[in-house]
């Protein structure tokens, strides 16, 4: 596989991903990450925009779908990153816009759970957990803000 060159006029695929928080009883903020369905690396609950959804909207339902996961969703990314979209014969690059989800409820049973593992960590051991360097960025980021509340 080869990533495509990047040229002029590139623009990256835009993507919609789910950071579904939660205050643990000790008072850590803890991040619930999800496997891949191929490759079975961390990441967190994303996927494509939903046409006739809001983007918060469609990243509610790829929490739903991936992680069995229900919240109160923010309206407003909390950032973005960067990754390489694997598919054959090439990489696509993909920006992630990540909208943060308080988790209220975690299902039984929901769509992809034969597919995926969910668990939750603490947020600095999950950075150290995803392969996407923006996206570690973005939960020792938000490690810090945790830390001093």
């Amino acid at each position: 596989m080869k990533a495509r060159a990047l040229s002029k006029g590139f623009s990256d695929l835009a993507q919609v991903g789910c950071l579904p928080l939660m205050v643990a009883e000790d008072g850590t903020t803890r991040v619930l990450l999800v496997t891949s369905r191929e490759t079975k690396r961390w990441v967190i609950p994303k996927g494509w925009p939903m046409k006739g959804r809001k983007p918060f909207e469609a990243a509610a339902q790829e929490a739903l779908e991936e992680a069995g996961i229900i919240g109160q969703m923010s309206k407003k990314p909390v950032g973005s990153y960067r990754y390489f979209k694997r598919r054959e014969p090439h990489f696509d690059l993909c920006e992630v816009q990540v909208y943060r989800l308080a988790v209220q409820k975690q299902l039984e049973v929901w769509p992809e759970k034969e597919q995926r593992e969910r668990r939750w960590f603490v947020l600095v051991e999950a950075a150290g957990l995803v392969e996407e360097p923006g996206l570690a960025a973005l939960l020792i980021g938000l490690s810090g803000s945790a830390e001093s509340r």
